[in-house]
Parts: structure tokens; C-alpha cells; sequence
């Protein structure tokens, strides 16, 4: 299986240093200090997940999600917050279609757990969409074969 790329974005550089530094064996790192910022990886480099933390100067975490919703329909989005606010976990899941909502600090190992079923729920996004192109060929090989012999 690829290993497609985990995207941390976050505000706060200690933040992304302790990301990079507890997953950085298990995952391809890739981290932003803004959502400029995580756009531009996004755009040069194939992202699964993105993890990004809410509150953020300039756009929020779930105004970045929503951002790159039609233009990254496949990346599993995983919000992180230091406040459990309810509205922002109804809006993270209406309008940044998020996958998790977790409160800081994290807990490495439940993290990981969720980013990795989050991969694996991308990969079978992506098995998916091979099977159908493969499956729409051959319907028109077919259909091509078909009226060849009429």
C-alpha cells in the first residue's frame, strides 16, 4: 500500500513539533503553521489525512476543512480543539464533514488509532474508485464488442 501523507495543521509550533515527533515512525509527516500554508502541501503532495487544530488565527480549523472539501472529497479529516464546544463539533461535522472531533491535548495512541483507521478508510476510497474505472472500461470494451457485431 502507498504511503500517503498525514497533514498536521496548527497554529502553534510546539504543537506540530510533538505531532511530528510521536507519529513521524508510524506516518509520512507533512506540517503547516497555517491553512496557506497546509493548502500548498496539499496541492504538490497525496494527502489521506488531515488533522488540524480549530482555533487559529485568519481561518479556523473547520473553515480550512470546508475550504478544500470539494477540491479533496476523499481526505479524511480528523478536528482537534482545546475547548469542547458543542457548536464548533455540529459545525465541524456539517460543514468540514469530519471524520473525528478530539479535545487537546491528544492522547498519542488514541490518535494514532484514529488516524490510521482513517487511512485505511482512504485507501479503500481509492480501492473503490480504481474498481469502478476499471469496471466502466470494461462496460464499454464490451458495449464496443457488441455492436461490432452487429
Amino acid at each position: 500500500m502507498t504511503q500517503f501523507g498525514v497533514l498536521y495543521v496548527d497554529d502553534e509550533i510546539h504543537n506540530l513539533n510533538s505531532f511530528k515527533a510521536a507519529f513521524r515512525r508510524d506516518f509520512n509527516i507533512f506540517t503547516a503553521q497555517s491553512a496557506k500554508e497546509g493548502r500548498k502541501i496539499l496541492d504538490q503532495n497525496e494527502i489521506a489525512v488531515i488533522v488540524t487544530d480549530q482555533r487559529m488565527p485568519v481561518m479556523t480549523g473547520i473553515e480550512f476543512l470546508e475550504s478544500i472539501i470539494h477540491i479533496y472529497p476523499d481526505t479524511i479529516r480528523i478536528l482537534l480543539t482545546g475547548f469542547s464546544d458543542i457548536n464548533a463539533v455540529m459545525d465541524a461535522i456539517n460543514r468540514g464533514q469530519v471524520y473525528k472531533y478530539l479535545v487537546k491535548p491528544w492522547a498519542d495512541e488514541e490518535l494514532k488509532m484514529y488516524i490510521q483507521n482513517a487511512m485505511e478508510i482512504y485507501h479503500l476510497r481509492k480501492e473503490n474508485q480504481d474498481l469502478a474505472e476499471k469496471l466502466e472500461k470494461a462496460n464499454k470494451q464490451l458495449g464496443a464488442l457488441k455492436i461490432a457485431r452487429l
